[in-house]
């Protein structure tokens, strides 16, 4: 049995599919698109799905959608008329996009499918539509890998929750408790995203990199004017600073008297009261997950916890919680956000649905989250003769050392290996590599290759059994979604003055014996990479600690800013020349930049991409 899972018309559209409720594959209609956070019909993240099945859309047995459009529409008119005369411009410009398509979605949806299918919408399999937070949690419990647990799921807001909470077991998720729009972490926190000059729904994450260099001077502001936060960990927000419910801007002008003066104008200098503002939000985000996961772990009486929504995205929160939470572990999606939507709408129909059993897979079910696309060396190599480009061929063990050797001597590299990575995070399927212990990999990675912000902290990959070697980790973290300490014997002393330095003059201070991968903080965004889920990837890990000595590299997104991850040999290739990285590996594959043919640099990915 086959059924298919969609996300789609919001932000990160994506397909899931699953065959007798094992996931077969999954992937962001972005990386096809080329599109970053594409929220059109995933027509070819569909395409994908069936090509990898070997299927045709009429031999899918249930088609189900992420959430339910009339309960979404009903919260927005609710809220209008609750804001009235306030959000007429907003009611304006939304309700036209309402009216045309998504108060139709259910007649969108068959028409795309049937066009997709090339057939009558009279022969598409059943089309049924799950409910946000429910598929939100699917995807954390499901394919986790407990067999009881509390499920957490914390967003910006799907048809009215913005906060929830559920009771994994067996083949159920029963529903506990929710927190309900307009009062909404997730929101909140992407009202600091927006007034420190970051798109909303992409720079979230520059905003939790941003805080290590800041100062929490704003936490009591926050709490005592913003937010009133329980002990239990419950809250509402003062909606009488912010314009998100009806407006067309996040925060309004009684939010910016509040911390002295406008947003931040986007790509403009970023200062300390931007840094500031970024270190508080992300403690007060903490202190509310944290408070959340205690009362949850008290009322349900289980050591185990599962996480999703955009929030979970936040590994700093993630770290702290299993640190200092009350769980014995926990597991969190790695799609978290709305494209997890769509497998957990699909798992949903299978264990809930239909009543199949469950049965937990040890370390889970996501195999690494290497669902998407994957290219042979025959296909590769049909795309570079076509194309006249330069390349040679090595097998495995030749490939890793030299690779090794080339890491070693301060290059940076491309590599394209297996299936693509499913979710916003590259784990050496699509990755950008380097050398962790060159004090000038960070800056040379963000300004010559991803041409981003210079305070962006990159991630270590590190194998599996080595991680507690290095960081203050004792469980595996797969999908970069853990933030932990480097060991302090790993640490490099700071003077006093460097100690009295302020923002982002820390930045150039080597903090460790891996400077290019260790935040002004001492914690790392940490990867542990296993020889089961990615065995070429642990191999070349395992290649550069025998050269080196360190088991750890550099792993950052195969793409250049506002750019989605790349799919493609092609995508590969032509990030490779936009860039100033030295080498590409694409499989068994390998071009040196000094052997392309000489051109001038390919800039109109600066036209073609907006800046996230």
């Amino acid at each position: 049995m086959h059924i298919l899972g969609l996300s789609a018309f919001y932000h990160d559209s994506a397909a899931a599919l699953l065959r007798d409720g094992d996931i077969l594959a999954a992937a962001q209609e972005e990386r096809f698109t080329r599109k970053k956070h594409d929220a059109g019909f995933p027509a070819n993240a569909i395409r994908y799905c069936l090509d990898e099945a070997g299927i045709g859309l009429q031999d899918v047995d249930y088609i189900t959608f992420y959430d339910k459009p009339l309960v979404k529409f009903e919260r927005l008119v609710e809220t209008y008329l609750a804001c009235a005369p306030r959000g007429i411009r907003s009611f304006v410009t939304a309700m036209p996009v309402w009216l045309k398509e998504k108060l139709y979605l259910k007649g969108l949806l068959k028409k795309e499918l049937a066009g997709l299918a090339g057939c009558s919408e009279k022969a598409l399999p059943p089309l049924l539509f799950g409910e946000h937070h429910h598929s939100h949690a699917a995807s954390a419990f499901y394919p986790g890998p407990f067999e009881k647990a509390a499920v957490m799921c914390l967003d910006g807001v799907g048809e009215w929750a913005t906060s929830s909470v559920w009771l994994g077991e067996d083949n159920r998720l029963t529903p506990q408790w929710e927190i309900d729009f307009p009062h909404s972490l997730g929101l909140l926190y992407s009202a600091f995203t927006y007034y420190a000059g970051f798109k909303v729904n992409s720079g979230e994450y520059k905003l939790m990199g941003l805080a290590p260099y800041g100062e929490p001077r704003y936490v009591d502001l926050i709490l005592d004017k913003l937010l009133d936060l329980k002990e239990d960990g419950s809250f509402r927000l003062d909606m009488t600073y912010f314009d998100y419910p009806a407006g067309l801007t996040m925060t309004n002008r009684r939010f910016d008297a509040l911390f002295g003066g406008p947003p931040r104008r986007p790509e403009s200098d970023i200062g300390q009261r931007e840094m500031d503002l970024a270190r508080s939000i992300q403690v007060v985000t903490e202190e509310i997950v944290l408070r959340l996961a205690r009362t949850v772990h008290r009322e349900l009486g289980v050591d185990r916890l599962c996480l999703a929504g955009g929030v979970a995205l936040n590994c700093v929160a993630n770290g702290r919680l299993l640190r200092e939470g009350p769980f014995a572990d926990i597991w969190i999606q790695p799609a978290a956000g709305d494209a997890g939507g769509a497998l957990g709408a699909a798992l949903a129909t299978w264990h809930e649905y239909l009543g199949e059993p469950r049965t937990p897979r040890q370390p889970d079910g996501m195999q690494g989250a290497y669902l998407g696309p994957a290219f042979d060396d025959a296909a590769i190599r049909a795309f570079l003769d076509a194309g006249g480009i330069p390349y040679r061929t090595l097998d495995d063990d030749a490939l890793f050392e030299e690779l090794a050797g080339l890491l070693d001597a301060g290059k940076v590299v491309g590599w394209f290996n297996g299936r693509m990575e499913f979710g916003p995070r590259s784990l050496g399927a699509r990755s950008i590599l380097g050398d962790p212990r060159n004090t000038a990999m960070q800056s040379v990675m963000n300004l010559k290759i991803k041409y981003r912000e210079s305070f962006r902290p990159f991630a270590p990959a590190v194998l599996d059994e080595r991680v507690s070697d290095w960081f203050e980790l004792d469980r595996p973290s797969p999908y970069m979604l853990i933030v932990a300490d480097v060991r302090g014997d790993r640490r490099l002393a700071m003077s006093e003055a460097q100690k009295r330095l302020f923002g982002i003059e820390k930045l150039m201070i080597p903090r460790s014996e891996l400077p290019a991968v260790t935040h002004v903080d001492y914690s790392a965004r940490i990867q542990t990479v296993h020889a089961d889920t990615n065995p070429r990837f642990h191999r070349l890990l395992a290649a550069f600690e025998r050269r080196t000595g360190c088991p750890v590299l550099v792993n950052t997104s195969f793409n250049v800013r506002g750019e989605p991850i790349v799919c493609t040999p092609e995508d590969a290739w032509r990030c490779f020349m936009r860039t100033e990285m030295d080498h590409l590996v694409l499989g068994n594959c390998i071009l040196d930049k000094q052997a392309q043919p000489k051109t001038a640099r390919d800039e109109s990915w600066r036209q073609e991409f907006a800046l996230d």
